[in-house]
């Protein structure tokens, strides 16, 4: 059994304050027994994107080695949301995931590879790859408390790529966040709840709440989902933690009881 943390943040543009209350989140969600903290999408710097670039950091860097040394400090898995990540070569950046063990090593580094490019009128305009670039590579790491599949936010949309993590053995599915609230009203625990279900998979999703600095407000709503698909912990509104229990024997059962994994029949 493992005990499992979703951090909700509502981060802006002083990176410092949002390290700061990153941390004492980690911190408190280690307090209750967590043994993997999870944190939200860009966690560490939410400005406007022609700040992007100027606050996007190389990894190792500042961020990244905090986000470590406090993983060491308090012996846990740590998937430290995303940052922006600082391509040499070019003038965007990758949206980047990070999972830190116990000793504070990176043990899997995940670009973004969906980017959110929408035009709701009157609701939601962003574009992001004017200022990101995409990845390209899945990655779910192995761990002793279980394979852990890494993704970022309007990746949940895609379901193509939670399907090959759990190929490559996922088990527990990192899904930090920063759903606009039209976008997350109206899909955020559906879709949450099917990646669940269809990949028989614990899902660990937080994500931003409040105004964001690009026009609308943030949904929050983190969830942790079983893998029945039953929300086992849900945050109120405003920043705070949630834990929820990851049971291996209830990830077997629901998975031996209905094979629907070893049932797939059309291959991508």
């Amino acid at each position: 059994m493992l005990r499992a943390a979703a951090v909700q943040m509502s981060s802006g543009p002083d990176k410092r304050a949002n390290l700061e209350k990153a941390e004492a989140l980690v911190r408190a969600a280690a307090g209750q027994g967590a043994g993997l903290a999870v944190l939200p999408e860009v966690f560490n710097w939410r400005g406007p994107r022609g700040g992007e670039a100027e606050n996007a950091e190389t990894i190792p860097g500042p961020s990244s080695e905090r986000l470590a040394a406090l993983a060491r400090e308090l012996g846990i898995y740590l998937q430290a949301g995303s940052i922006t990540e600082r391509i040499a070569s070019d003038p965007r950046c990758y949206n980047t995931a990070l999972l830190f063990g116990p000793n504070g090593e990176i043990l899997g580094r995940y670009r973004k590879i969906h980017l959110f490019d929408v035009e709701i009128p009157a609701q939601v305009s962003a574009c992001e790859s004017q200022t990101r670039k995409p990845g390209t590579e899945t990655v779910a790491v192995a761990t002793p408390i279980g394979t852990i599949g890494l993704s970022v936010c309007y990746d949940l949309r895609f379901p193509e790529l939670y399907r090959r993590l759990v190929r490559a053995g996922a088990e527990i599915l990192c899904i930090p966040s920063a759903f606009t609230f039209p976008t997350g009203a109206a899909h955020w625990e559906t879709l949450v709840r099917a990646r669940a279900i269809e990949n028989q998979c614990y899902v660990v999703a937080p994500g931003q709440f409040g105004p964001s600095p690009h026009g609308y407000r943030n949904y929050g709503n983190s969830m942790i989902v079983d893998p029945w698909g039953t929300v086992v912990a849900r945050a109120s509104e405003g920043e705070g933690v949630i834990v929820a229990e990851i049971r291996r024997d209830h990830l077997e059962r629901v998975r031996q009881e209905l094979p629907c994994l070893t049932h797939i029949r059309l291959e991508s």
